[in-house]
């Protein structure tokens, strides 16, 4: 399919963000890939050799490796430390090893991980918690972007910038270095894990026995206690251990993690921790939610992938220092690509839906955790789209309508971007749909590791401009702005036009 030509309120920026290979974050290292290998650790024999270096050798290699890498690195010693403690009990004895032989060891059982080697697209967009020292009529944004390293694991990254009044973008330099959270006890909704068994058809019976116990709101020691008891009673309870998996399954993919308060949000990075995620959190979209509700703050979609399966999960965060994950459950949560709608309907949650993998839907949920089964409101009908559809990034709330961007796939896998209007009082309702792309990959931004494909997990209105910002062939990101005004004309067939807010 050959590109149509922008569209004259259609303009692309000309900043373009690529991958720095030199963005890297520390994690575990164990030498041979033994985490999947059997047979004896080899931990043993090279603890016993850094055990044999003399005092003057490890202050050599360890001042060596000191000035190598610690300027790649927030506090890379506490690195050091938290990893010889994760292999301390193969250290004999491990508590009289004065603390520079205890660092190369810790050292030694690190690597660094280049979260954004592979790429940098997929981006969502919105506006920042801190709206201070701006000229008038300027917007400082947040961007959420998809990170990809070594093994194709994704992880999530924050970007920041201003569009001014005039529409200028300008997108500030990453952090100099990366930082990663520490995982804080959550608190558990016992209705959410009630759902999340339903979900994984496991046993009523054991899963009851359980959670009857506990209260609406509970701990990580409360629910341990309470699983404990079920164990005890597994002899004459069928089925019970697969219970137990499945519960500590929902507790491990629940979590809270936190950033040191003195860290930038350009430094932070969210990487892989839960079961469900263990190779990678993708395309964020993230959206701020109406401030007269009880869910106000910052709330995003994501996809969680595990080398197998794909799940949809939650985050929530007001601050974006402490954030909340938890896995999505019912018909509504099937696939990947969901959407909030910024704001209740109705008095129900919203969100957009592929949840039959090809066609667009709006869900409706009473705790944004448990989605109900979508109602269609698109499906593949033009070229361009005829392979399937999906979203691109949480509706906007607009005079004429919702207004969503969506993607579609064509001939050749070309992934395009288009747009839909939606009622503002029933979603479900179609007001207006571009029979045409809004954006086609130009010939610079076809190649990538997926090539042809323009996609956006979210975009924010700026005046009467919106900001588009979009990943490039799971490559790079870029960004488009476009008239507000003139796009609502093309889906309503009317010229639309209020005074600048």
């Amino acid at each position: 399919m050959m590109r149509q030509p922008d569209r004259s309120w259609v303009r692309r920026v000309d900043a373009v963000m690529c991958p720095d290979p030199a963005r890297v974050v520390t994690r575990i290292f164990l030498p041979g890939q033994e985490a999947a290998q059997p047979g004896e650790s080899r931990s043993t024999a090279i603890i016993d050799r850094l055990l044999g270096l003399s005092d003057v050798e490890v202050a050599d290699e360890l001042g060596a490796v000191r000035a190598a890498y610690e300027h790649r690195h927030r506090d890379l010693e506490a690195a050091w430390q938290r990893n010889f403690v994760l292999i301390e009990h193969r250290v004999e004895g491990a508590a009289d090893v004065e603390n520079d032989r205890r660092l190369l060891i810790g050292a030694t059982f690190t690597q660094e991980f280049a979260i954004e080697a592979a790429a940098l697209f997929n981006p969502s967009m919105v506006s920042h918690p801190d709206q201070s020292g701006l000229a008038e009529g300027s917007t400082r944004f947040l961007m959420t972007v998809r990170a990809v390293g070594e093994g194709h694991v994704s992880s999530v990254e924050f970007r920041t910038g201003t569009i001014d009044a005039a529409g200028a973008v300008d997108i500030d330099p990453p952090a100099r270095v990366a930082v990663l959270p520490s995982i804080v006890s959550p608190r558990y909704s016992r209705a959410a894990f009630r759902q999340q068994l339903d979900d994984l058809a496991g046993d009523q019976t054991n899963s009851d026995f359980v959670l009857d116990t506990l209260p609406e709101w509970f701990s990580r020691e409360q629910l341990t206690l309470a699983v404990e008891r079920l164990r005890e009673e597994r002899l004459t309870r069928g089925d019970s251990v697969r219970t137990i998996e499945r519960l500590e399954w929902i507790a491990a993919c629940t979590y809270r993690v936190e950033f040191p308060e003195d860290s930038s949000i350009r430094e932070r990075v969210l990487t892989p921790i839960a079961p469900s995620e263990r190779n990678g959190m993708e395309d964020v979209r993230m959206v701020r939610f109406s401030d007269d509700d009880p869910a106000a703050g910052y709330l995003g979609t994501y996809t969680a992938y595990d080398g197998r399966t794909v799940a949809s999960s939650l985050v929530a965060t007001s601050d974006f220092q402490t954030f909340d994950m938890a896995p999505l459950n019912g018909p509504g949560s099937k696939d990947k690509g969901m959407a909030l709608f910024p704001r209740r309907v109705g008095g129900r949650y919203l969100a957009l839906s592929r949840a039959d993998r090809e066609s667009n839907g709006v869900s409706t949920s009473e705790d944004l955790r448990h989605w109900s089964a979508p109602v269609q409101v698109q499906a593949p009908e033009r070229s361009w789209e005829i392979v399937q559809l999906g979203n691109c990034g949480p509706p906007i709330e607009t005079e004429a309508g919702w207004l969503v961007l969506t993607h579609g796939v064509g001939p050749m896998r070309q992934y395009s971007i288009g747009a839909l209007l939606l009622d503002l009082d029933d979603p479900t309702v179609v007001r207006g749909s571009l029979p045409e792309p809004l954006l086609t990959p130009t010939a610079d931004e076809r190649d990538g590791y997926v090539p042809n494909v323009v996609y956006s997990c979210g975009s924010l209105l700026h005046n009467r401009s919106l900001v588009v910002p979009y990943g490039c062939s799971d490559a790079t990101t870029r960004i488009a702005v476009v008239d507000l005004d003139s796009l609502l004309g093309a889906l309503t067939g009317t010229p639309v036009r209020t005074e600048s807010p």
